[in-house]
């Protein structure tokens, strides 16, 4: 799972989302308390509910569909144009997916976090504001960007949360492995990083993701940050390809 570099889009939302996390600073039971001085590492909150089950901290990458199984994962929004688009084309083929949510994209468009739902798909926590140099900030951030995004998707959802937790850019820290993991939240890797974000082109996604499954079960996509036209050809191309292949679609396993 190699890194990713900050994107361009990234600061079309960085200005909303530090609004958002300041206002929720004190006032969210999910807010993390910050330490006494500098970067001391901060405690969260207790949640008031008893649903919450640590989980392993280590990144996971493995199928629960076994070794002939394939987590389809859908990076950054929801996003009004292009969310939709991709759960007509996973319903169409029967197929799951992770959707790894930023925080504010939830908050704008709940009726899209519970359409996910609606569809079997998962919850992914994908930060607030997808800084992906969370893991050179300091921990009361981390904690900040990771808890406040807990608690936008929850809310969104009608109160189901996520069950992942995917660093943007990977940039995952043992704090914020760990962190996640107490709530409940694997941190969630990759293992084919189809680089649509970059628009290569959708030959060029499908030849990547057909190249390179052999690394692993876990696919990177994206449904927000800019045009998407691309990732939702691919997907066209690819879904029917991965069950002729004798792939079942699953979850990463927890």
């Amino acid at each position: 799972m190699a890194r990713h570099s900050a994107r361009g889009w990234n600061g079309k939302i960085v200005g909303a989302a530090l609004g958002v996390t300041l206002l929720a600073t004190g006032a969210s039971v999910w807010t993390a308390q910050a330490g006494s001085s500098g970067d001391s590492a901060p405690k969260a909150a207790a949640r008031p509910t008893s649903d919450v089950k640590p989980v392993a901290e280590s990144i996971v990458h493995a199928s629960d569909k076994g070794p002939r199984g394939v987590n389809i994962t859908i990076d950054d929004g929801p996003d009004p144009r292009w969310t939709p688009q991709m759960l007509d084309l996973l319903r169409e083929h029967g197929a799951k997916a992770t959707f790894c949510m930023v925080g504010t994209q939830a908050q704008a468009h709940p009726d899209l976090v519970k359409k996910v739902l609606a569809d079997g798909h998962r919850l992914c926590d994908h930060s607030v504001s997808h800084d992906t140099g969370m893991d050179k900030q300091s921990q009361t951030y981390q904690s900040k960007q990771i808890l406040d995004a807990e608690r936008m998707i929850t809310k969104a959802s009608g109160g189901v949360r996520p069950m992942y937790y995917r660093a943007p850019g990977g940039a995952f820290t043992p704090y914020s492995r760990k962190l996640a993991a107490s709530r409940g939240m694997r941190p969630l890797g990759w293992n084919v990083d189809t680089k649509d974000f970059e628009r290569p082109g959708t030959e060029a996604i499908v030849a990547t993701v057909k190249r390179e499954m052999s690394n692993g079960p876990t696919l990177l996509f994206h449904d927000a940050g800019g045009d998407r036209a691309q990732t939702v050809e691919a997907l066209r191309r690819l879904l029917p390809w991965l069950k002729d292949q004798g792939y079942t679609f699953g979850f990463p396993v927890r």
